[in-house]
């Protein structure tokens, strides 16, 4: 029910789509993303975001899967960019901050996970917080060295949209 109290501002037909847009970004997408940097992420939880998410553009544009509107060319629309590429560069983002510390500072949750040894039990293996930033430090072809480097580090990992 929270999610419809800005209705007054996506669902109204006055209002530029360019604008929803810039709203997205700065109210909705922030509340969807709230921790993500510390989560374990699942193939089946970034389904779930992808899917909110495309609701939710779909309602502010006005349109229905019905209308057969591809998902890219609302997204290209809106000016927003693919959930899952914000997803990573929170998650790069928080690993920088994480590389930049002190070393008597102390050590959160998240980074308890990612230090977690490598001992599996039976069935699908778990994957680990360190495993899920060494996948997206080789998909940005980046090192972990670059993030010692601030201004580099967030030019790198920045995702425009």
């Amino acid at each position: 029910m929270k999610w419809k109290l800005p209705s007054g501002v996506l669902c109204d037909k006055k209002v530029p789509i360019l604008l929803k847009g810039k709203f997205y970004r700065a109210v909705v997408r922030p509340a969807l993303l709230y921790g993500i940097k510390c989560w374990l992420v699942k193939i089946s939880h970034v389904q779930m975001m992808k899917v909110a998410k495309m609701r939710m553009l779909r309602w502010m544009y006005g349109n229905t899967k019905m209308d057969m509107i591809r998902n890219e060319d609302i997204r290209e629309k809106v000016g927003v960019a693919p959930i899952e590429d914000k997803m990573r560069e929170a998650r790069l983002r928080w690993f920088g901050h994480i590389q930049r510390r002190s070393t008597d500072a102390p050590v959160r949750r998240c980074e308890r996970l990612a230090m977690v040894g490598t001992r599996r039990g039976r069935g699908q293996s778990k994957k680990y917080w360190g495993e899920v930033i060494r996948q997206d430090i080789t998909r940005h072809r980046i090192t972990e060295d670059m993030a010692l480097n601030r201004v580099l580090w967030r030019s790198s990992i920045k995702v425009v949209g």
